[in-house]
């Protein structure tokens, strides 16, 4: 089925919340120094991550998702046209139900371009639309060391959590994407779901 021998490890739950949990520290998530510039001029700030300051601002859910989208705009470009292109096939092979053929294509993207996020949160998605959770789990935790705050990342973890009865953590994880993401409506209705849920256990 692939082209390229990808190892791909099964890791626990509670071992993939750990790497969501990174969220909390995202400047060491990300490989930036904690130190200030040595000139000691302040250095200009990623557009994204002003995006990302603008969406956990924004209470509007309409003017959150429109923020959400011009954020998932940036993680979809690689910046590599050929990386793109295989992402573009690998679309086009999921709306044709071929998804041996899309898995192949995003194999070959992770394989190009390791360090793009969205390439393994594609793939992340694939598995999880294929039923391969442990393997989108794997590709989630991999996103969420290149990208913290990626919050559909975040979402795939809580589903896979929540599909495994692993309700604590699947609250902690949406939890999470509540403080990346606070205007999420989904979000915000499972937190309220499974703290419900879990308080009635404990009754």
């Amino acid at each position: 089925m692939r082209h390229f021998s990808l190892r791909l490890l099964t890791m626990p739950a509670a071992s993939a919340l750990a790497a969501l949990l990174a969220v909390s520290m995202p400047a060491l998530a990300q490989g930036q120094s904690a130190e200030p510039a040595a000139s000691g001029l302040e250095q200009p700030a990623d557009p994204i991550d002003n995006l990302f300051a603008e969406l956990k601002r924004e209470s509007d859910a309409r003017e959150a998702k429109r923020i959400s989208q011009r954020i998932w705009a940036r993680w979809r470009d690689s910046g590599s046209a050929t990386a793109n292109l295989l992402m573009q096939w690998a679309d086009k092979a999921v709306e044709d139900k071929n998804n041996s053929l899309a898995l192949d294509l995003l194999d070959q993207v992770v394989v190009l371009m390791p360090n793009f996020a969205e390439g393994w949160n594609r793939r992340a998605t694939l598995h999880y639309a294929m039923g391969n959770h442990a393997k989108s789990m794997a590709d989630i935790n991999r996103v969420l060391s290149l990208e913290p705050r990626h919050f559909g990342a975040m979402a795939g973890m809580a589903a896979i959590l929540d599909a495994a009865g692993n309700d604590a953590l699947a609250l902690r994880a949406w939890e999470q994407m509540l403080k990346v993401y606070p205007a999420n409506h989904e979000a915000q209705d499972k937190v309220g779901e499974l703290a419900d849920k879990l308080a009635g256990s404990k009754t």
